[in-house]
């Protein structure tokens, strides 16, 4: 006998997209990212590229990793919504690495940041 999916497992399957593909919102923080760093505001930054493990067979692979003008290195995690998941590995993160931890989150009239310390 199958196990019924959750509500929430259903959710996450259709919002799953391949390693290195940006979501629609993803792809529009990557654009902020870009006139940043055209601005000189961002020196670097790369989608999906760094992994923490945060501990046995625990990993958490953030969206952006930002590397300011002034060299202090952010981690950006872009979302439409929160899981509790998510939100934990973003806390035990912030608490193990010496990155600055931003969550972002698409408003009409631009970003609204939530930071992690």
């Amino acid at each position: 006998m199958r196990k019924q999916a959750s509500a929430v497992t259903k959710m996450q399957a259709l919002g799953r997209l391949k390693a290195g593909k940006q979501n629609k919102t993803e792809a529009a923080y990557d654009r902020h990212l870009a006139v940043l760093q055209a601005a000189g505001e961002v020196a670097w930054y790369k989608f999906e590229g760094i992994k923490l493990r945060l501990a046995d067979n625990t990993f958490y692979s953030p969206d952006f990793a930002v590397m300011r003008a002034d060299g202090l290195m952010e981690i950006h995690e872009v979302k439409g919504f929160w899981t509790d998941d998510a939100r934990v590995k973003i806390k035990v993160a912030a608490e193990q690495y010496p990155f600055v931890f931003i969550a972002v989150k698409k408003k009409a009239a631009g970003w609204e940041v939530e930071r992690f310390d």
